[in-house]
């Protein structure tokens, strides 16, 4: 095993996967394979109003069923426990003081209806997206500084002015964003006291060593912020390959709350994992 290659595979419980995320993990299990290295599975069941139980066991159920494997997880334990998010929330904790100590977030009452309805925006279909949170918004450097605790409020970190992100993707190439023009100030804490995705993501993948984060191109714009927490915190970014989505016959992406086919009801109609590996779109859009 090349201990210098880590991924991981990282489902959320908040229902029953579908074919888009075995192809996604399943290519997250290739590539590890490929390096010799090691794969993770960590269960990001931070939401308690939408993460179940029965969800968590059955995407691993499911998934081993579908034939990935993992080195790491709550399954099996590993040195990099615990492998549920919500057990983590100390680190989350002093990710965030010490990103308020560095003035880099500020507390923010505005919800996201509230930023919709400044952009005159609809609500995104992307959960990873959102409007431009206006700058006539943000409050004056080192508001908040005096809080030890999130408390019951949304912080946002503050992105730079007239600055541009950069990466290149293990399958897009070269990637760019431009801060206040392709996003804004955003989550980092929300007021029922959870972390937000992007800063528990990058917590948790530099903890356990992550090296190659694998994830569907829907993620693009949260790579971009994740690169700024990254630089914030002092830690090292992983390498990116983000896949394509698998889209239903209607052309509609593959999603749980189009409630698309899950793995289990695709295993109880008698389907073999390798027969839906062999179906022509399974690999289509990778060489893009």
């Amino acid at each position: 095993m090349n201990s210098a290659y880590r991924g991981r595979i990282a489902p959320t419980p908040t229902g029953y996967l579908h074919l888009g995320h075995a192809r996604t993990f399943w290519i997250a299990m290739e590539r590890a394979h490929a390096a010799g290295g090691c794969l993770i599975f960590r269960d990001e069941d931070l939401d308690p109003q939408r993460c179940k139980p029965e969800f968590a066991e059955g995407a691993i159920e499911d998934l081993r069923w579908f034939g990935c494997d993992w080195q790491e997880g709550p399954d099996v334990g590993g040195p990099s426990g615990p492998y549920r998010q919500s057990a983590r929330q100390a680190l989350f904790l002093k990710a965030w003081k010490q990103l308020k100590d560095g003035g880099y977030i500020y507390p923010c009452d505005r919800s996201r209806k509230d930023v919709a309805r400044a952009a005159q925006a609809p609500h995104s279909d992307e959960e990873a997206a959102e409007p431009i949170y206006p700058e006539s918004w943000r409050p004056p450097l080192g508001q908040g500084c005096e809080a030890t605790t999130p408390g019951g409020r949304n912080w946002r970190f503050r992105v730079p002015d007239e600055y541009r992100i950069q990466f290149d993707d293990g399958r897009l190439g070269p990637c760019a964003f431009e801060c206040l023009r392709d996003f804004g100030d955003f989550l980092v804490w929300r007021k029922d006291g959870v972390p937000a995705y992007e800063l528990a993501v990058v917590v948790d993948d530099a903890a356990m060593g992550i090296s190659e984060v694998v994830r569907g191109e829907d993620l693009l714009i949260s790579t971009a912020r994740q690169l700024l927490l990254y630089g914030a915190l002092g830690l090292e970014p992983p390498e990116f390959y983000h896949t394509p989505l698998l889209c239903d016959t209607a052309g509609q992406r593959l999603a749980k709350r189009n409630r698309s086919l899950t793995l289990r009801e695709l295993r109880v109609a008698g389907h073999l994992p390798e027969q839906l590996r062999q179906s022509d779109d399974w690999w289509s859009g990778l060489d893009d």
